[in-house]
């Protein structure tokens, strides 16, 4: 699965990328899942380290692209980023943010599967830690960035990715050391949190990111491990306290 984001106030030129990415998933037979945003300010808030591919709009109210393309580097530092713009001579400083790509509207669906054929490429050769987890019998193999957080619930471990639930025997202790050089950090005994999916810290309660990337969960931060995680979300984020 690939997960991809559109960003455009435009909602014609929107759904027709979406259409696109559409034609390209049956076209390849690669499946997509994408998330439109109208408003650059909503989508950097949502943002979460799940998308794979950002189609970015270059000239938007509220923030320049060029800006929001800061801001997600700030968060992001892999995700491909294909600028969508009809301001060509903004496109060719995209490499200041790291961009892979940028197409020209009006987007002909050539140009866009060509494009996508390439940041395809790269994608294919990213080498994207899993987690081995054996679900009564069935072993799956997850991207530590599919995974929102683990819990311990009822002396089974509880993995939350954005597709869903999976329960499998196990111990926290055991896997913690593998999660947390993949940026996962502890915020209570029971659980550990990706902090790519972490959207701010109220007190003693995390906003994390929901299911599918939609709205928000709340997870309680214990007094003991608040100080340690909030070091290590800093980390993380690039902030230095």
């Amino acid at each position: 699965m690939i997960y991809a984001a559109i960003v455009d106030d435009d909602g014609v030129v929107a759904e027709e990328l979406a259409s696109y990415l559409e034609r390209y998933a049956r076209e390849s037979g690669t499946e997509f899942e994408a998330d439109r945003f109208s408003n650059p300010v909503n989508f950097l808030t949502a943002y979460s380290s799940r998308y794979d591919v950002v189609f970015l709009d270059i000239d938007m109210p509220d923030m320049n692209g060029m800006d929001v393309a800061r801001r997600m580097r700030e968060m992001d530092e892999n995700v491909a980023l294909v600028f969508v713009t009809n301001m060509r001579q903004y496109a060719i400083n995209g490499y200041e943010v790291g961009a892979d790509d940028f197409i020209v509207k009006p987007v002909a669906y050539y140009d866009f599967a060509m494009k996508l054929d390439r940041v395809m490429k790269r994608l294919n050769k990213r080498e994207v830690p899993k987690v081995q987890i054996n679900c009564d019998g069935m072993m799956r193999y997850v991207p530590v960035n599919a995974i929102r957080y683990v819990e311990v619930f009822h002396h089974r471990l509880v993995y939350h990715t954005y597709d869903g639930d999976l329960e499998a025997r196990g111990s926290l202790n055991k896997i913690e050391p593998f999660l947390t050089e993949n940026n996962f950090a502890r915020c209570n005994n029971f659980c550990l949190v990706n902090l790519g999916c972490v959207k701010g810290v109220d007190g003693f309660t995390l906003h994390i990111s929901g299911k599918g990337g939609k709205g928000e969960e709340q997870i309680s931060v214990s007094h003991p491990r608040k100080k340690s995680f909030v070091a290590a979300l800093n980390k993380y984020l690039g902030f230095v306290i």
